[in-house]
């Protein structure tokens, strides 16, 4: 199967990319792909959303409930530190989620063992 890059660095505000970008990743961990989803810019408050019908694409789902489903995969969630700690957030983002910190280098490094990147 192929090496699948999920990269979200959109606000919140644009609900059909942050909602399209997750509901790809799980699509593509569903269907067996290598999945890594990087989070950075203002993508790092994707996490933050703690309820479900707060934030909800056209067509794309309910960001809540795909933070949920990927919870239960083997997708890796990389976030970066540096947009994180930018905004006010610390490890306790990360919690109850399978992930951790990265830098700018290993978004470098991981698009370039990818088969595919797909940002949003």
């Amino acid at each position: 199967m192929a090496n699948v890059l999920v990269h979200i660095h959109s606000d919140l505000e644009f609900k059909n990319k942050v909602t399209l970008g997750l509901m790809v990743a799980l699509a593509a961990d569903k269907n067996g792909h290598d999945v890594t989803l990087f989070l950075a810019a203002d993508g790092v408050h994707i996490l933050n959303c703690k309820s479900a019908g707060e934030i909800v694409g056209q067509g794309t789902g309910d960001l809540y409930e795909h933070l949920e489903s990927l919870k239960e995969t083997n997708v890796t969630i990389l976030v970066s530190g540096k947009s994180a700690k930018a905004r006010g957030y610390d490890e306790t983002l990360l919690d109850g989620y399978k992930a951790s910190f990265a830098m700018p280098d290993r978004l470098v490094e991981t698009s370039l063992k990818s088969d595919s990147v797909l940002c949003y």
